[in-house]
């Protein structure tokens, strides 16, 4: 019953943001992820309504579901079960607060749970973050925050750090942590990009798994440095494609504390993806 409630809550704040918001979008991806003996297979599914309340608040709900599936080498790991199939739901709700012209806050709240298969009340987590944004001029401004993430394979607190140069009307400059691009539009159809994120998830097993000591999750973190490319194909309709390599790429099982429990030593390895986005 709680877990049908969890669940129910989540979709239900989306449809409420549904009837209250104005612009919305919806879009599904395909990224893989091979290494030398372990391939990542993941599919996302987003939908995100958005909304100026006020004159000076504005609001974005954004519902995500991604499945990701693992397929090992045959033959290696035969030493324990090896996890292949996960699940992430996540409602991401934030809201935006202009102070003045050149001041303004960001609030995130993003209840989300990681599961294998079998949904738990363990399996849900609370991220989120604070940011606030201040214009030094025309071209350039600062965010300092702090955020509740998992792009270190578990939740934890990190500061955030950027600069944004808008460089002229076709080209603006990212520069920070944990999300640095360069983005360029040669014409109101096509952006591209050069991105360096650092990023990562982390999904509840179901059983633990028989190690020395006992693995409650998987984790996985990476710094992707790739190309991306947009194409406005019709008025409301885009297509994205994705390039690019994960660095220093860690696959773990950790326990409670997030101590690693075993190493499954994948290596780094290319990313490509491609998706389809809907807009309004």
């Amino acid at each position: 019953m709680k877990i049908r409630l969890l669940i129910g809550s989540l979709f239900l704040i989306s449809f409420y943001n549904m009837k209250a918001q104005q612009n919305f979008s919806a879009e599904m991806n395909i990224k893989t992820e091979p290494t030398a003996k372990i391939d990542f297979n993941e599919t996302n599914a987003v939908l995100s309504f958005h909304k100026k309340i006020s004159t000076t608040n504005t609001i974005t709900n954004t519902l995500a579901y991604t499945n990701l599936k693992v397929n090992y080498e045959s033959g290696s790991f035969k030493t324990f079960e090896r996890p292949d199939n996960f699940n992430r739901l996540q409602n991401k709700f934030e809201i935006t607060k202009e102070f003045s012209n050149t001041t303004k806050l960001n609030i995130n709240v993003i209840p989300t749970v990681n599961f294998q298969q079998n949904l738990d009340a363990s399996d849900f987590s609370l991220l989120g973050s604070l940011e606030i944004r201040q214009q030094l001029n025309s071209k350039l401004s600062i965010n300092v925050g702090a955020a509740r993430t998992a792009i270190f394979g578990y939740a934890a607190f990190i500061p955030t750090l950027s600069l944004n140069y808008n460089v002229n009307d076709k080209s603006a400059l990212l520069i920070g942590f944990p999300d640095s691009r360069f983005s360029y539009s040669n014409n109101i159809r096509n952006t591209f990009s050069l991105t360096n994120t650092f990023n990562g998830s982390f999904y509840n097993l179901d059983d633990s798994i028989n190690q020395t000591d006992k693995a409650s999750k998987v984790s996985m973190s990476q710094m992707t440095s790739a190309f991306e490319y947009e194409r406005n194909v019709d008025k409301n309709w885009f297509i994205n494609l994705k390039a690019g390599y994960d660095f220093n790429k860690k696959y773990n099982l950790i326990d409670e504390e997030n101590h690693k429990v075993y190493d499954f030593n994948t290596g780094n390895g290319y990313i490509l993806g491609i998706g389809i986005k809907y807009k309004q």
